[in-house]
């Protein structure tokens, strides 16, 4: 082999060896990018059951989102350990899209939302399908200087499956509320039509009922009005729902109870387009 056909070989497999190293690069550095979850960990319930990438395609804005996919029903989410302040309000945003979220037993307290990592603290949780759209977690941190807040596709209460989509976060320490006036939400479930071992029960809150829960309210706004000499005053907003609580919740010491996610179906529109303080929810349990 003449020198000139050695130069030419020696040439050929330098290309090619950086052509290799190129392509090697090339990919390493788009792995990068799918898998650079910079602060958060990820968690599941089931392992290796979930899908945890950054997503250059479906965005918000110019930043990669952050998501999440379940084949199966699954618990899974990203999260960050946030210092924070004790005893200090704190509000979590953050944008979401959904594609065919569905929660395991139809539980609505699951799908994908804000919550506190090792708590029950949580935002609305968004089902189904749907374009992006801000959620948010408000919460207290009392004794605590750390939380592990995570974006999450299931939750504290079951498992979802779907797939979701999580950008723009933002995190901000509340102040303190000076005003005087606070805004309640009464519920009164007109109906109740439960299963309860094996036995359905259908209860109505009458007439009488409702004129009752009225009064009730009124003398409450009217107390909070005179014990606080007129330094607090309570607005409350009644609701008649005509379709009926049909899940409750059980403990194994005080029995059957209603609890949020027994209900949040039915209240979480009204709550989302209204400011309120506290809520009230009235069923009849009972004849």
């Amino acid at each position: 082999m003449s020198r000139k056909q050695k130069s030419l070989l020696n040439k050929i497999a330098y290309i090619v060896i950086v052509l290799v190293l190129c392509t090697l690069v090339y990919y390493t550095y788009q792995y990068y990018q799918i898998n650079n979850f910079n602060n958060f960990v990820k968690s599941e319930l089931n392992l290796y059951e979930s899908k945890f990438k950054r997503d250059n395609k479906v965005k918000y804005d110019d930043k990669k989102s952050y998501s999440i996919e379940s084949n199966e029903y699954n618990d899974a989410m990203f999260y960050e350990e946030v210092k924070v302040e004790k005893n200090r309000p704190y509000k979590v945003t953050c944008k979401v899209k959904t594609e065919n979220v569905e929660a395991k037993d139809g539980n609505s307290s699951v799908g994908a939302q804000i919550s506190i990592e090792g708590s029950t603290e949580r935002s609305v949780a968004i089902q189904g399908t749907n374009d992006w759209k801000e959620i948010e977690l408000i919460f207290n941190s009392k004794d605590r200087d750390v939380v592990n807040i995570g974006f999450r596709l299931g939750g504290n209460l079951g498992e979802a499956k779907g797939k979701a989509w999580f950008s723009d976060f933002t995190i901000e320490e509340g102040a303190a509320e000076n005003n005087s006036d606070w805004n309640f939400a009464c519920f009164i479930f007109k109906t109740t039509n439960v299963n309860i071992d094996n036995k359905q029960i259908n209860l109505e809150v009458t007439n009488s009922d409702v004129g009752d829960i009225e009064d009730t309210i009124s003398r409450f706004e009217n107390s909070c009005y005179t014990l606080s000499k007129g330094k607090m005053t309570a607005n409350c907003d009644i609701y008649e729902l005509d379709t009926p609580l049909s899940k409750l919740s059980y403990d194994k010491e005080f029995g059957y109870y209603v609890a949020p996610e027994d209900v949040e179906t039915q209240i979480k529109d009204t709550i989302s387009q209204n400011n309120y303080d506290h809520i009230f929810v009235v069923v009849r349990l009972r004849r």
